[in-house]
């Protein structure tokens, strides 16, 4: 039998190539973070640990896509940063990101909790 912890890991590299987008776009719902600010607060989540060489070619394509804006900003001495903030595509796209996400758990914890009360009819859709 697999161990728990690879059994995890595998989960949460599947979950995180489902869910990343919509991750990165409900972070920058209220905000404006650079990069590394960015990844840091990814990696505050257990399940959303991932590498800069996944991060910002995700950022590089939502902002062709027009979900993210991204500028340079020169704060003292340090170096510029570049800083990403959704636009009202991006925040659409999340409403609607989201609203799937909440019916696909919803879902998912209706099959869990009552798998039986659901029959497939010959079409091969569900009833219950």
């Amino acid at each position: 039998m697999p161990k728990q912890e690879s059994i995890n890991e595998k989960w949460d590299v599947q979950l995180r190539k489902g869910t990343l987008e919509l991750v990165i776009l409900a972070a920058l719902k209220t905000r404006t973070l650079y990069g590394l600010e960015l990844l840091k607060l990814l990696h505050s989540f257990e399940t959303m640990k991932i590498t800069e060489g996944t991060l910002y070619p995700l950022l590089d394509r939502l902002k062709r896509d027009g979900m993210v804006k991204a500028f340079w900003r020169q704060e003292g001495d340090a170096r510029p940063r570049k800083y990403y903030q959704l636009t009202e595509q991006g925040k659409a796209k999340l409403v609607a990101l989201t609203n799937r996400w909440r019916q696909s758990v919803a879902d998912i914890e209706n099959l869990i909790q009552t798998p039986n009360q659901h029959t497939i009819n010959p079409e091969g859709a569900s009833d219950v």
